[in-house]
């Protein structure tokens, strides 16, 4: 699917939220609450190298108002703030094809902020629902650390021996802090007196780069794909219906 034809649904999607035209029942309805869970990251390297899962921690503070049930879809517009760590895990053989000892990892840590189409079906109050997600996320780095293995195997040259040649990702910065892109999802929720439970798995697709792309840098791609995995707790803090 291409950027653009999601960007389409997406706003198909957030329209239901805001459709001017009323059909069934009318809410204002605001909650806030936190979230917390686990990012399985990796950077999307042109020239490739090779990566297993960085996994790390997400945690954060969101917010949801629901508006109307549009021909049974409950419409809301939910948005978070959250401190979340992502990065790469290198999957290291040598030009040889070798399996090597060492280890390198990038933990790159973001202050993001997702704001999404929420489509719920299902009981508004008591009960469960499915929802989808959807929507444009934007990101601002506030930490970058690497961690290398003190075994570091090397060429005959100085270079470090890796299969496919590619090393100049070690002890480059980054170089873009600000990060935006897609991100889309699914989950079950279920209301009760005390509030509402979340479990949620969710898709990110970066549409911008780590590093520098011109043609005299080493990568024309080096953006931020990401699976998460988390549980949200929200609480009613006020409910009006028409």
């Amino acid at each position: 699917m291409t950027a653009k034809r999601f960007t389409l649904i997406l706003l198909s999607a957030a329209s239901c939220s805001f459709a001017t035209a009323q059909v069934g029942d009318q809410y204002h309805d605001f909650c806030i609450g936190v979230n917390g869970g686990v990012n399985l990251s990796q950077i999307s390297f042109t020239p490739k190298i090779s990566q297993k899962y960085h996994i790390a921690p997400v945690m954060g503070v969101s917010m949801r108002y629901t508006s109307e049930r549009y021909y049974g879809i409950l419409c809301a517009f939910q948005a978070e703030i959250n401190f979340s760590k992502v990065g790469w895990t290198e999957d290291i053989y040598s030009q040889n094809n070798e399996k090597l000892e060492d280890t390198y990892q990038r933990d790159l840590t973001y202050i993001s902020v997702p704001i999404l189409a929420n489509l719920g079906f299902g009981k508004k109050d008591h009960g469960f629902k499915g929802y989808f997600v959807a929507g444009p996320q934007v990101s601002y780095l506030i930490d970058d650390k690497e961690k290398r293995s003190e075994t570091w195997t090397t060429t005959y040259g100085g270079y470090p021996d890796r299969m496919n040649g590619v090393v100049a990702q070690y002890g480059k910065k980054a170089e873009n802090k600000f990060e935006y892109g897609i991100t889309a999802g699914l989950g079950c929720e279920f209301s009760s007196k005390i509030g509402h439970f979340m479990l949620e798995g969710r898709y990110y697709m970066g549409l911008s780069n780590l590093f520098g792309n011109a043609k005299t840098d080493p990568f024309a791609q080096s953006g931020q794909r990401t699976i998460t995995a988390k549980v949200t707790y929200m609480i009613d803090l006020s409910r009006k219906r028409k």
